[in-house]
């Protein structure tokens, strides 16, 4: 399932997400990915494993062309001059000479004078033919507004926390008003276990309600909530290293589910966040460097 971003540019609904892969699994996992269907894989620089994303592709050894490959610019490298360096850095520890989508990774709300610079590198990379596509992450409707106020294109998407516990119908609300696609970090619910944060964690997986809904149609509850962003219009990027689940979470074209049973998992939200906040100032950790490639 494909979908059309506001530029014209179309990506694939569902990618692979390697947020916490250990650099020495991620490039099996990448390859197992593709060998299994996924032609979407999501990474970022602050992952520290852009380059075993680069040699799970190779060992796949699959045609550039046939790929979307989406990466994140860290805050560390905001500014405009230091994000046209950031793209340098991607690309060349992905081993490829353009990407099909580049974000910021945080609004970094507290320094958002470099955000929005950051933002107008990516509007030239994207001018030059260096990116397909750009857009944002963990951007709430008021950072979306500052930064359509003082750039020139619209994101063409918005990745977030999204899951059935989770579900930011404001911020669903705001990506539509823009044409802004909303794409979903784990979206089912793996970060309810997001080390250090939060003390109140809900395992998404083992909500009755899912288990009972997945039972129906012969499928894991981690499949049925991939099928409800998907028949959402959303896009998802569940992280998976394990080759078995990284199949059975691209399984999900065969079934469809009711318009009362997506209701039923639209009501499990509880509004509260699992993730770190985006508004919350955290200098320290966003001072992180990026490694050269």
């Amino acid at each position: 399932m494909n979908i059309t971003l506001n530029n014209g540019i179309v990506m694939p609904a569902l990618g692979l997400g390697v947020f916490q892969s250990a650099p020495e699994e991620t490039s099996a996992a990448v390859a197992a990915a593709l060998a299994a269907g996924y032609r979407h894989i999501d990474t970022a620089a602050a992952y520290g494993n852009e380059r075993e994303v680069g040699e799970g592709i190779r060992r796949a050894g699959l045609d550039r062309s046939e790929l979307f490959l989406e990466t994140k610019v860290w805050v560390s490298d905001y500014g405009y001059e230091p994000t046209l360096h950031a793209w340098e850095k991607a690309t060349r520890k992905l081993g490829v000479d353009y990407l099909d989508l580049l974000i910021l990774h945080q609004p970094a709300p507290d320094g958002f004078e470099k955000t929005i610079a950051a933002y107008k590198a990516l509007e030239t990379l994207l001018a030059e033919g260096r990116v397909r596509a750009i857009g944002v992450s963990n951007f709430m409707p008021h950072h979306l507004e500052q930064l359509l106020a003082a750039t020139d294109v619209v994101p063409a998407v918005n990745q977030v926390e999204l899951h059935p516990y989770f579900t930011q119908p404001d911020v669903q609300s705001a990506n539509a008003a823009s044409d802004i696609l909303t794409q979903a970090w784990s979206p089912i619910g793996g970060i309810t276990f997001y080390p250090g944060w939060g003390d109140d964690r809900q395992n998404v997986m083992a909500d009755s309600t899912l288990a009972a809904i997945a039972r129906t149609h012969g499928k894991s509850p981690a499949q049925l909530m991939l099928r409800w962003h998907l028949q959402q219009g959303r896009s998802a990027i569940p992280k998976s290293t394990n080759p078995v689940r990284i199949a059975e979470n691209i399984d999900i074209f065969d079934f469809e589910l009711s318009a009362a049973e997506l209701a039923s998992i639209d009501a499990l939200n509880t509004g509260k966040r699992s993730g770190p906040d985006p508004d919350m100032p955290r200098p320290e950790f966003f001072a992180k460097a990026i490694p050269e490639a």
